[in-house]
């Protein structure tokens, strides 16, 4: 059986429109569950439209005060949470816009004189994202921060380095904290980069083809901070890109949480045993009391599924959509919201465990001295001794770490006569080369894991970064 339809007409288009919605559109159509969190934007927006048109001789500075008088009482309202918001009114403009002709009468509608809902969600959506990227650019670096301070108290802690999760070369646990810290720091740069090309407004393109009110959007766009007004009135309120970029962006901040979430797992495993991650990040088992579940960094590594979905959403949603606006773009909110919020909960998250971890510095150098990772190590000192071209001096390498798998000792136990059964010019130097602190000393070309090196490295990402 259908459903009856609601037989009474929205007051914003009841001219032409002499019913209501199926009961179906009503409960697909409203946006406020998601869009009353832009009432501050909203606000801010209207109060700067209705000053521009009072300066333009639009309306009389009259009706601008009155107008700017109930918004602000709005505003207060709804911070006080005396407001009430209800699906009928559908989405955050039209809550104030009701609200606001409750306070001070008929000349409330002349606030959305020369706008239309188009601009003015296009206006509030880029205010908003201003204030998020100023939340996401701090968290990051708050994240930074903790990483360098763990970084301080292991220039000397060797970890073992590795490629394919396999055993490789031997760096400071400090060198590897400070890969995430440039990881981040690109993450805070590109949405840097994004605000700036969002940094354009809106306000003004009315509809889709501007107004023929005598409106500044000049004046409006410097009142709300933005370097200029849109170009074009149709890109002005169509234009999602810069809600994709900052998905993007946050997809990518999603995927470097992630990783260091599953190195985090890894490093806390027992069998492990390089770091311990405290009550405060941890769950236990409602069957295995020996357990201690590292729940916090599961979540950051599953949470960042959602982060490139709503990347890939919004992407999915706009790619066949005509100029200009369309309800489809109600959707964009949603899934960009949610990808906010989880990134700076994650965010947050990530930090506290940083900062919280305890590192087993004597673990990580006994799992350094396992696996050869002093075998490259062997090679250089045979090119950079005995002039012995490196594809030569890796197959004697592999001959030597061949012979030490054969005795189950380490290629630094193995003795000078062993050694010279594969170059009978090796001398004892060699070991002072396969010793685990002299080849993570070593390496000190720019980026390398010296001790040096590293400590510059944390001086330079304190002085810029944070």
């Amino acid at each position: 059986m259908a459903k009856k339809k609601n037989t009474k007409a929205n007051a914003l288009w009841g001219g032409h429109f002499s019913a209501g919605p199926a009961a179906a559109f009503a409960e697909i159509n409203p946006s406020i569950d998601v869009d009353q969190r832009l009432y501050r934007e909203d606000i801010q927006g209207s109060l700067a439209h209705v000053e521009m048109l009072a300066a333009q001789k639009i309306i009389s500075a009259k009706d601008a005060a009155s107008i700017s008088k109930g918004l602000k009482q709005i505003q207060a309202e709804i911070e006080s949470g005396k407001f009430t918001f209800t699906p009928a009114l559908e989405d955050i403009h039209m809550h104030i816009e009701a609200r606001l002709s409750e306070l001070i009468g008929a000349v409330a509608g002349k606030l959305h004189t020369a706008r239309s809902r188009n601009d003015q969600v296009a206006t509030d959506l880029r205010l908003y994202s201003r204030h998020a990227l100023r939340a996401l650019d701090a968290a990051l670096r708050e994240l930074q921060a903790a990483l360098l301070v763990q970084a301080e108290q292991h220039t000397a802690t060797i970890l073992p380095g590795m490629t394919h999760l396999q055993p490789a070369q031997p760096i400071l646990f400090a060198h590897h904290l400070l890969a995430y810290v440039e990881m981040f720091q690109r993450d805070r740069t590109r949405l840097e980069d994004a605000g700036l090309r969002m940094n354009e407004s809106p306000l003004g393109a009315a509809a889709l083809a501007g107004t023929t009110y005598p409106i500044d959007r000049a004046r409006t766009a410097k009142a709300l901070g933005f370097a200029a007004p849109m170009r074009n009135s149709l890109d002005a309120v169509s234009d999602r890109d810069y809600v994709i970029e900052i998905l993007a962006a946050l997809s990518l901040v999603a995927m470097h949480l992630s990783r260091l979430a599953e190195e985090m797992i890894f490093w806390s495993n027992p069998l492990v045993g390089f770091i311990r991650l405290s009550d405060a990040f941890t769950s236990g088992s409602s069957i295995m009391p020996q357990k201690r579940n590292p729940d916090a960094a599961e979540l950051i590594r599953g949470k960042s599924g959602g982060i490139i979905g709503a990347l890939s959403a919004l992407l999915i949603t706009m790619k066949s959509l005509p100029l200009a606006y369309n309800k489809d773009m109600q959707e964009d909110k949603r899934a960009y919201f949610h990808a906010l919020d989880e990134t700076l909960l994650m965010l947050a998250a990530m930090t506290g465990m940083v900062a919280d971890m305890r590192v087993h510095k004597d673990t990580m150098r006994r799992a350094a001295s396992r696996g050869f990772l002093n075998a490259t190590d062997l090679a250089d000192w045979l090119v950079q001794t005995l002039a012995i071209p490196f594809r030569e001096a890796h197959h004697l390498t592999g001959k030597l770490v061949l012979l030490a798998e054969k005795k189950k000792c380490g290629l630094e136990e193995l003795s000078l006569k062993e050694m010279q059964t594969v170059h009978p010019k090796i001398t004892r130097d060699i070991y002072h080369a396969l010793a685990l602190e002299n080849c993570v000393a070593r390496r000190k070309s720019e980026g390398g894991t010296a001790p040096e090196r590293v400590r510059a490295a944390i001086a330079t990402a304190k002085k810029e970064y944070l």
